[in-house]
């Protein structure tokens, strides 16, 4: 698809709309929506910056290319002034003191947020049904999930609702629902984008990341995200992507992929025989493939939570009703501490932080918790060695295509298997972007830390040919 962004550029230029005229028709288009995407409206803001972006217009003022654009926001970042729920019962009531960096950055480049989006709670889900609001029903079949925990983000630019969204990713949770709704959905490298403002899950792995339609809008948002920040250390400054670059796919001359992702019995076989035949594809162009060797899904998986789940544990710690959230007052204040917990978190929330606790306990922490430290060691060093040998690696993004609402909720571990083909690049803070080609899911294309121009590249470079 071509570029919304653009095109809606030249069209608020051109006058051929206004720009009140597209925000209230996108919040018309929101308002009656029955995915359960929204958390709430931001109308009276976006109505607000539309008309002074018209009034900008109609003075003979340049724009800038974000100027005007509606997007969406996931509903785990800071917004001055708005309700930040992470979609819980505990925060429900609790309104932003402060906006998070990154959407700072898209506010300040003129970009209008019409909303704040549904999520797993907390970003605690790989489905978008452990929510207060409803569970989010995938775009394309309302009777599957849309994928998790950027759910609501990946729907709402599948439906034309919001022309990009912001979601955060710790494991997969831009990737995997951009693949269940068939879109662009980027995971960068850890540290390109600022986490201030993004309430945190697993703080070793989360990352911002653009969900659009298009490649190009993916480049857009990105540039306008990146760079620095002194409230968040791991940031780094990074050199802007051009649009040049991306039309330009030479330097990619070996592909490899992990073949026991592909011979494993998890896989569908439908994912499995679509990946192969695109793998031939790639090759009839002249591009080489390479078998890899990795890690065996399940020990990514159980890698992962252990180390995700022991950071949730310390970093939800602070969420017991003292400072901010539904506090409710028990006999005593351990009593208090307790019920507001209990009662305010989900059930997939205990579960995680009572599994991070377990890990970090006295005589666990040792056992699995370090193993699990060392573990994704080996698997940065993994990666490290591949990059040696292939420019690109390419993978499913999931191993089956999207469960019928209900079903995860009834088995945690298959929700849990279903980020068996994410979670290891999360471990190694590559970028990777997810594209709606390859699989009934889409494929996910990978390279070395800092190497995301490449990844924009070969994704490009796939759209006409898969």
């Amino acid at each position: 698809m071509e570029s919304q962004i653009h095109k809606i550029h030249q069209q608020l230029m051109s006058k051929e709309i206004s720009c009140t005229q597209l925000v209230q028709e996108r919040l018309g288009l929101l308002k009656l929506n029955t995915h359960n995407t929204v958390n709430s409206l931001l109308d009276t803001l976006a109505i607000e910056l539309a008309a002074k972006v018209d009034s900008k217009i109609e003075n003979g003022e340049e724009i800038g290319l974000l100027e005007g654009i509606p997007f969406g926001i996931k509903d785990v970042f800071m917004v001055k002034g708005t309700y930040t729920t992470a979609s819980s019962d505990l925060l429900k009531k609790y309104k932003s003191p402060y906006t998070a960096t990154a959407i700072q950055k898209i506010l300040d480049a003129g970009a209008i947020p019409l909303v704040k989006e549904n999520c797993d709670s907390f970003g605690h889900g790989s489905s978008s049904e452990n929510t207060i609001f409803g569970s989010v029903k995938n775009a394309i079949n309302p009777k599957l999930v849309s994928g998790g925990s950027s759910g609501g983000s990946a729907v709402n630019v599948a439906k034309d609702y919001t022309v990009f969204s912001v979601g955060g990713d710790t494991g997969g949770s831009v990737r995997q629902p951009a693949g269940y709704n068939k879109i662009y959905g980027l995971k960068p490298t850890y540290g390109r984008i600022s986490r201030f403002g993004l309430m945190a899950y697993a703080s070793s792995t989360d990352c911002v990341g653009p969900i659009a339609k298009s490649i190009e809008d993916i480049r857009i948002v990105l540039n306008a995200m990146s760079g620095k920040d002194v409230k968040d250390q791991t940031t780094y400054k990074s050199e802007k992507i051009s649009k040049e670059n991306i039309l330009k796919c030479d330097k990619v001359k070996t592909i490899g992929y992990f073949k026991n992702f592909i011979e494993n019995d998890a896989i569908d076989t439908q994912v499995k025989s679509e990946f192969l035949a695109s793998i031939e594809k790639i090759k009839a162009k002249g591009i080489a493939i390479k078998e890899l060797d990795f890690f065996e899904s399940d020990t990514l998986v159980s890698t992962y939570y252990t180390l995700a789940m022991a950071e949730t544990a310390s970093n939800l710690s602070r969420l017991d009703g003292t400072n901010y959230g539904n506090r409710i007052e028990g006999g005593s204040l351990k009593d208090t501490y307790s019920v507001t917990r209990s009662d305010n978190f989900s059930e997939e929330t205990k579960r995680r932080i009572v599994g991070g606790n377990q890990v970090l306990s006295q005589g666990f922490s040792d056992d699995i918790y370090l193993k699990g430290l060392n573990i994704r060691d080996q698997i940065s060093n993994n990666f490290e060695k591949d990059f040696k040998e292939v420019d690109i690696i390419l993978s499913p993004v999931t191993p089956n295509s999207p469960p019928q609402i209900g079903d995860s909720l009834k088995d945690p571990l298959a929700m849990y298997l279903s980020d068996a083909y994410t979670v290891g690049f999360s471990l190694g803070q590559l970028p990777t972007i997810t594209v709606p080609q390859g699989t009934e899911t889409g494929l996910q294309i990978t390279a070395a830390k800092n190497n995301d121009e490449l990844v924009l590249k070969f994704a490009n470079f796939l759209k006409d040919m898969i």
